[in-house]
């Protein structure tokens, strides 16, 4: 089945779009990424999905729909040059709270169907929630297909989250804050990012911000567990926004804490080696500093799965839930049990 993939992540860069191709053999399930590019937001789209959680039920309502007609329009471009079965769109997530009971991601797949004519499959995560689980993370089940030659993997996105896989048991959580924080820093200096860490580099870690980042509670709670962009606009944005501290210091005191929690995840999880990926691979000082405090073999994959890995995986997790198998694991997610999650819009 030929499946598009469309992934919008909290570090709010654009839509992730992947044409991807999987078959079933005998041994299991062979993927690979036909085509694949990010569509950047506009300022004015990325400004209201960064302060969504704040906003009105209107313009809520009206995001949601807005942002399945970027998604469908995305979907709609690729599919000039790489026509697919059916349309797999994890949306944008504007609130996580599993603990209560809910997970809100924006991003209509009616509209996305209206507008391409295929088949659409979203809202992935709220049945696993509704069993009890964190709704999160959903791609170790993908993982565990389409990758089997590796048992660690980390994704360094607007949140960054790790996955290990052993004989018997798959166990993946969120460790915490990743790209959400960089970016946010980077963006005082006018930048989307800090291109290979560069700004970083020029700073020195502050011990006093570094234990106080560290100390945060999440950090100390046994998984499964989950983060929406609520948790750091709340717990950590404030202690990154002293405007009195050099900025240089501030980035390289955040890459010396996500590296930290990182590599003390990775060691809690017994891992090896470690497949990464995400926006953050691409940061050469943050990619350092986890191979300088985890002592692990750090691998980075090409270029197109380091950008659209969660897309691959989206697109394949869409097609399970067309072909109604599972598309999340009760081991990784705390629930009840494994599910087939997802709503499915099919077009006219």
């Amino acid at each position: 089945m030929r499946v598009i993939g469309a992934m919008s992540g909290s570090s709010l860069d654009g839509i992730d779009v992947a044409c991807c191709t999987f078959e079933r053999t005998p041994t299991g399930w062979k993927g690979r990424v036909e085509a694949a590019r990010t569509v950047p937001f506009t300022a004015e789209l990325r400004d209201r999905l960064e302060s969504a959680s704040s906003t009105t039920g209107l313009e809520l309502a009206r995001l949601h729909a807005d942002m399945g007609r970027t998604i469908g329009e995305a979907c709609r471009a690729l599919l000039a040059d790489a026509p697919a079965e059916l349309i797999a769109s994890h949306g944008h997530t504007v609130f996580h709270q599993p603990g209560a009971g809910f997970t809100l991601q924006v991003g209509c797949g009616a509209t996305i169907a209206a507008l391409t004519g295929l088949p659409v499959v979203c809202d992935l995560r709220t049945k696993d929630v509704a069993l009890g689980g964190q709704g999160a993370p959903l791609v170790p089940l993908g993982e565990k297909h389409l990758f089997p030659e590796h048992r660690t993997f980390l994704n360094l996105g607007g949140i960054s989250n790790i996955a290990h896989h052993s004989a018997d048991r798959v166990v993946g959580y969120d460790v915490g804050p990743c790209n959400q924080a960089l970016n946010g820093l980077a963006a005082e200096a006018g930048a989307a990012y800090d291109a290979g860490g560069a700004m970083a580099r020029q700073g020195r870690v502050l011990p006093e911000l570094l234990a106080q980042l560290d100390a945060l509670p999440f950090y100390h709670q046994a998984p499964p567990r989950s983060l929406g962009r609520e948790w750091y606009e709340v717990h950590m944005r404030p202690l990154l926004s002293d405007r009195s501290i050099a900025l240089s210091d501030r980035l390289r005191t955040a890459v010396e804490h996500c590296a930290g929690m990182i590599a003390r995840e990775l060691r809690n999880v017994g891992a090896q080696a470690c497949l990464v990926t995400g926006g953050g691979a691409h940061n050469t000082l943050l990619v350092e500093r986890l191979r300088e405090l985890s002592g692990l073999a750090i691998e980075l994959p090409s270029t197109a799965l380091i950008d659209h890995k969660e897309a691959y995986i989206f697109a394949f997790l869409g097609m399970l839930r067309s072909l109604g198998e599972p598309t999340a694991l009760a081991s990784v997610t705390g629930a009840r049990r494994d599910s087939v999650g997802g709503a499915l819009y099919l077009p006219n």
